[in-house]
This record gives structure tokens, C-alpha cells and sequence, in this order.
């Protein structure tokens, strides 16, 4: 099937992408049947959390545990804790209530490419180009949330994971003020325990001395599988080249392909056409409490 540059691949995995899910992720036909039904059983004996049992959807959580049931039921657990704990933020998200994020303000991208290991690259935009008063940070989580939602669709994303690049090219204090300790908190709360998607690689770029301050605030909530993934490369792309081919790089950062011409505008209609799974996952949770 050919897709639309702004679509997302929601195909069953071929051969070669099963071979390194088979050689990372203990994935065969007989250990997914297993996990699945593993993980469906302690689904129904936690009787105050509710998650879809549907394999597709129990998959999302399987993939990035590994295939062990009690690890995913772990991380599902977390989720709903982090929902819980954000409530008044995500409750009832949906992606028209953030559309003017994504389509008038260029925060928040995705190339249209995977990079050389096939895995899906986010591009957040942190410095000059963002307006914390046209775009709050709290929009800014609401908008990385919505993404990610969209993003565990995919089973090569499943497979081979994302990364992140933050670029602070221009970063000023009206930034800074706006990556509160509050802000900071919730972002490497999700990302390290709430985020089921396998995160290999943070690169951040661009970032002029004042990001020390941004740094000083994020760096106490890091614990060390993350902080070994962070990577900083200043002005010095020769050095992020190391990580992502050139050939799989716009233009914007030193790479052989075109300069970006998109924005979050054009990715939008693809994030609003998977409505149903978004509330599919915004369903799923801790089990409210009766109020006989």
C-alpha cells in the first residue's frame, strides 16, 4: 500500500522487521500468543484498572516490556497513575482541542522519514520559534501526548523505537520561565515511566549557555537508562551526524535531504483520523470507584 507522506504505517510488520523484533524483543508467533494471553489474565485479576484486551492494542504495552506480561501490566499501571495524577490536563483529550498548536505554531514536528534504524524522529522546536504565550507548555505536553498516542499505532515504531531531538536554537528567558520545575516534572515522569513507546535517543541541539538553567531543572528528575540516552550536541552537527545518517537529515540539520517544508498543520488530519484510538487509550485507566 502507498502511503501519503503524513500518514503512518499501521501494516502488519514484514520479515525483516520481525527478525529484530524476534532478535531485541524476544518476539515469535508462540511468545506473542503466550504474553498476550498472560497479560489478559492479570488484566481481569486487576480489578481496578481497565485496559482493552484486544492483542493490537495489549501489543503497545507487550513490545517495549519485552514480552513479559507482569512488566507490561507494571507499565499500565504507571500510565494510569500518571493519568490519574494529571487529570485536569488530559482528561477527555482530544486533538481539536489543541489544533491551533499543531497548525499555527511550528512546535512540535515529525519528519516524514524514519531514519537509518527505522526509527520515527520528533523534532520539538524549544528555542526562539516557540511562543510560551501562544503556546503554553502545558499545550506543549498536551500536543507531545496526542503524538505519542497517534505514534503507538505503528508496529515498526513499536519495534524500532523513537527519538527525540530538541532544538533550542534562540532559546531565551521567556523560554526558560516557561519550563517550569512543575513542567519539567510531568515531561520526564511520562517519558520514563508513562510512555510506551521504546525511546532510544534524545539529541539536543542549537542549545546556547543559558539552557544550563533549563538543564538544572530537568536534570534531578533523570535517572540513568534515560540519562545515557541524552545527548548534547551544541552548534557541532558532525556530532549528531554519528547518531542519524545524513542521508536520513533535512537540510535544516546538516543533512542531504530537502530543507523541511512541513509543519505540525500538515501532520494534523493524521493525528484527527485516529480519534477512535485515542479514545480507545483515554478510556483505559484506573476503574472509578462506585459510589454506592
Amino acid at each position: 500500500m502507498s502511503l501519503k507522506p503524513f500518514d503512518i504505517e499501521v501494516d502488519a510488520p514484514g520479515d525483516e522487521l520481525m527478525e529484530i523484533a524476534r532478535r531485541e524483543l524476544r518476539e515469535t508467533p508462540e511468545m506473542r500468543a503466550q504474553a498476550v494471553e498472560e497479560l489478559r489474565a492479570l488484566l481481569r485479576e486487576a480489578k481496578d484498572m481497565h485496559f482493552s484486551e484486544e492483542e493490537a492494542f495489549l501489543l503497545i504495552f507487550l513490545r517495549p516490556c519485552h514480552f513479559y506480561a507482569e512488566s507490561a501490566l507494571k507499565m499500565m499501571r504507571r500510565i494510569a497513575e500518571f493519568k490519574k495524577t494529571n487529570h485536569p490536563l488530559l482528561h477527555a483529550l482530544k486533538p481539536e482541542e489543541e489544533k491551533l498548536a499543531f497548525v499555527e505554531h511550528n512546535v512540535v514536528n515529525v519528519l516524514t522519514n524514519r531514519d537509518q534504524k527505522g526509527r520515527r524522529v520528533l523534532l520539538v522546536n524549544c528555542g526562539a520559534a516557540w511562543d510560551p504565550k501562544a503556546v503554553s507548555s502545558e499545550q506543549l505536553f498536551r500536543v507531545f501526548f496526542l503524538i505519542h498516542l497517534v505514534a503507538q499505532l505503528e508496529p515498526a515504531t513499536q519495534i524500532n523505537g523513537v527519538v527525540v531531538v530538541l532544538d533550542f536554537d534562540g532559546l531565551s528567558l521567556k523560554q526558560v520561565k516557561a519550563l517550569s520545575p512543575s513542567f519539567s516534572k510531568r515531561l520526564i515522569t511520562f517519558i520514563q515511566d508513562a510512555m510506551p513507546l521504546r525511546l532510544k535517543e534524545v539529541h539536543i541541539l542549537k542549545q546556547p549557555y543559558i539552557f544550563n538553567m533549563v538543564w538544572a531543572l530537568f536534570k534531578p528528575f533523570i535517572r540513568e537508562k534515560l540519562k545515557s540516552r541524552i545527548f548534547f550536541h551544541g552548534n557541532d552537527l558532525s556530532k549528531f551526524h554519528q547518531y542519524i545518517s545524513v542521508d536520513r537529515l533535512p537540510a535544516d540539520y546538516g543533512g542531504n535531504l530537502p530543507a523541511i517544508d512541513y509543519t505540525g498543520k500538515d501532520w494534523y488530519p493524521c493525528v484527527a483520523s485516529h480519534i477512535d484510538h485515542i479514545n480507545k487509550y483515554q478510556r483505559c485507566g484506573f476503574v472509578e470507584p462506585s459510589k454506592e
